[in-house]
This record gives C-alpha cells, sequence and structure tokens, in this order.
C-alpha cells in the first residue's frame, strides 16, 4: 500500500522526558513522563487525531526507546511502516524545563547522532511520498547528511504535488550557524507550496524582514501560502490573493513547547478541508492554545470537537 495518506511527515523523533514538578530546575526535578516527541512526528500524531491516515518517515535507536515510540504511534493511529532502526545510535531523548507563562529551556540528547539523521534516499517510498496528499519536511532534516540528500530527494520527487509543507524549524543547536541553514533552505524553499516559522525561523530563511514582507518573498520563490508565527500579536497569513492576521487565543500556558506541532496538525487538516485562510488560522491558533495549556505534546494533541469548543462552539467540522 503507496496510496492513501492524508499526510506524510518526515523529520525528528524522539523521546520528550517532561518534569512533573513545574517552575523546578532539572537539578532539584525528582519525577518525569515519558511521552513521544519530535516535531514532524507530533504533526503526523496531531493531524491523525482529526482522523487523517497519517506516517511519519523517520528512525530510531534499536533500543527500548525505539520500541516504545513505535507503540506511541500505532496507540495514536499513526501509521510507523517507515520508522526504522539505526544500530549503534541511541534513540534520542529531550528533556526540557518549565517555567510558565514562557521559558522552556530544552535539552536536546542526540548523540553521537540522531537515528532520524540516518534517513537516506534509497531508502525512501517515492511513490507514497507523491501520493499523500499533504507531504511535511522541516528544516531539521536539512541540517546534517545523509538526511539532508533524502529530504532534498523527497521534494523533487514531490515535485510540488499537492500541498507540500516546509516546516522553517529553526533550532540553532543543529547548525553551526545561521548562514549555513540559510543557504540549505534556500534550495528547499522553491519545492515548498506552503511553508510555515515564527519571526526567528524566517529570519533564518529569507532575512530580517517584517512579517508581510518575509511572507512576500516565499510566495515570490513559488510558494501558494505562507504563515509567520508572531507570538503575542498572533498568526499573520498571506496568498495570492490575501493577507490575514488573527490575534492569539488566551490560555494559561502550563508547557509552551509542542504547541506549534499542534498547530502544524490542524494546518493539515484545515488544508484537506479547503477552508479559507482566516478560518485556517483560527482553527490552528487554537488547537496550539490547548497544547500549550497541558503539560505534555503529543498526549496533548486535540480532537475536532474540542478545537471547535475553545473557539466558542463555532461549526468547524
Amino acid at each position: 500500500m503507496t496510496a492513501g495518506f492524508d499526510v506524510v511527515t518526515m523529520g525528528r523523533i524522539g523521546v520528550d522526558i517532561y518534569p512533573l514538578q513545574i517552575g523546578v530546575s532539572l537539578r532539584q526535578v525528582e519525577t518525569f513522563g515519558k511521552y513521544l516527541g519530535g516535531s514532524a512526528t507530533n504533526v503526523a500524531v496531531a493531524a491523525a487525531r482529526y482522523g487523517r491516515r497519517t506516517a511519519v518517515i523517520t528512525r530510531t535507536g534499536a533500543d527500548p526507546f525505539g520500541e516504545f515510540l513505535h507503540d506511541a504511534l500505532r496507540g495514536y493511529g499513526v501509521d510507523d511502516r517507515y520508522v526504522t532502526a539505526v544500530p549503534g545510535l541511541p534513540t534520542p531523548v529531550t528533556f526540557c524545563e518549565i517555567f510558565p507563562p514562557d521559558d522552556f529551556p530544552l535539552y536536546f540528547y542526540r548523540f553521537p547522532k540522531a537515528p532520524d539523521l540516518e534517513i537516506r534516499p534509497g531508502e525512501l517510498d517515492l511513490d507514497a511520498i507523491r501520493a499523500a496528499k499533504v507531504f511535511w519536511v522541516t528544516v531539521t532534516g536539512l541540517s546534517q547528511e545523509p538526511s539532508r540528500s533524502a529530504t532534498l530527494a523527497a521534494l523533487r520527487a514531490r515535485d510540488r504535488a499537492g500541498i507540500t509543507v516546509l516546516d522553517l524549524d529553526y533550532r540553532p543547536m543543529f547548525w553551526s550557524s545561521r548562514a549555513e541553514a540559510r543557504s540549505w533552505v534556500e534550495q528547499a524553499l522553491p519545492l515548498a507550496t506552503v511553508v510555515a516559522g515564527n519571526r526567528d525561523e524566517w529570519e533564518t530563511a529569507v532575512g530580517d524582514r517584517p512579517p508581510e514582507a518575509a511572507a512576500q518573498a516565499a510566495l515570490d520563490i513559488g510558494a501558494d501560502l505562507a504563515i509567520v508565527k508572531q507570538g503575542p500579536r498572533g498568526v499573520l497569513g498571506r496568498d495570492a490573493k490575501h493577507t490575514v492576521e488573527v490575534p492569539p487565543v488566551p490560555v494559561d500556558v502550563v508547557n509552551g513547547l509542542g504547541a506549534g506541532d499542534a498547530f502544524g496538525g490542524a494546518l493539515c487538516h484545515s488544508l484537506l478541508a479547503g477552508w479559507d485562510l482566516e478560518r485556517t488560522l483560527r482553527f490552528c491558533n487554537a488547537a496550539g492554545a490547548i497544547v500549550a495549556s497541558q503539560l505534555s505534546c503529543s498526549d496533548a494533541m486535540p480532537e475536532v470537537d474540542a478545537v471547535e469548543r475553545k473557539l466558542g462552539g463555532g461549526e468547524l467540522s
């Protein structure tokens, strides 16, 4: 079976180890929760929560944590056939500290190398990538070989078919410099139909520009839709006909990590539903707010009814 996926994502996977004590340094934390993590993987989980048939392309270690991730993916309804093990490399773990409302330090343990950066071009199911209604890749996948070549090969094989999303997902610790990241992002941008990221990630992609100008730069390169997340200013979206800016959804933040992935899964669902731009952005904002109000990421991904309630009961089915 290579056809029929609504959403195929490609990129990071790992185990998130989150403290069960909020507002405490890891130096003092005594108990933790274990969760499925990784941006591209969380997006697949979030899309599956809306009833979308999803799969993720990634790699784990050949260890119990890797087995846990397979179990978790299946439990969330995400197809794990493209998740393979890399002997000799441990499954990554990520620790965080939680200091609401806006301080959530991350500590990535991806040494000596993360298995998800060992995705190889020759192992890709290009038919499935071409057939997916949405194909989602992240900039982190461009940070090292062979994942870099695999990501670009997948995008080129896809050839801008359907909805092809580039998640700007710039993490400075994965790159030698912003300039290096930009040099590879510039190769991926023309291959995407949708580009999404926050202000800092857009600076990496197109330079330090106002949100409207950054979004327009992506459209000038060939994107159909550009989305700029602006924190307390909300979200700006621009396509060939419209520029829409929507405010953030008020929320008591517990853990801001994962809100962007919830936004991403909601974006996949909204684009597949064919909603207009304002409706899409409001739905995505609400999904992100729900996850920000909870401790975990993958476990907290909402279903449609929860997002509708957050929006005030509007009919969004």
